[in-house]
């Protein structure tokens, strides 16, 4: 019995840290599994996957669009630094899936950004 309990501890502590770190199927970027971000941090929801990362769930730890501006400032043009009103983090920051630069759409090969 108490071998059961352990094997299934195990199974269970192995799942939360498969979830906790994307589950293979939604992936975390590695500085935010070193940094031991859950979903929730994020999320700001009890259950994430109803819910779209608001913008002061990043701000939380990265700080408003004035401080990207500035952490930002050596970015040739500077992406935080847009003239259009602020763009919603995950616009290009979309933490499951590939980044994107926003201001393609529009300066398609006007300007060239190293996406990380």
């Amino acid at each position: 019995m108490r071998l059961l309990r352990i094997v299934v501890l195990g199974l269970l502590g192995g799942l939360a840290t498969a979830v906790m770190a994307g589950d293979g199927e939604r992936p975390l970027s590695p500085a935010h599994v070193r940094a031991k971000v859950t979903c929730h941090d994020c999320h700001q929801k009890e259950k994430p996957t109803t819910a779209a990362v608001p913008d002061e769930g990043c701000m939380i730890c990265h700080g408003d669009y004035p401080a990207m501006k500035v952490q930002t400032k050596d970015v040739k043009p500077n992406p935080h630094g847009s003239p259009h009103d602020p763009i919603a983090c995950t616009e290009c920051h979309r933490q499951h899936k590939a980044p994107v630069v926003k201001c393609l759409e529009c300066h398609q090969g006007k300007y060239t950004f190293k996406v990380k």
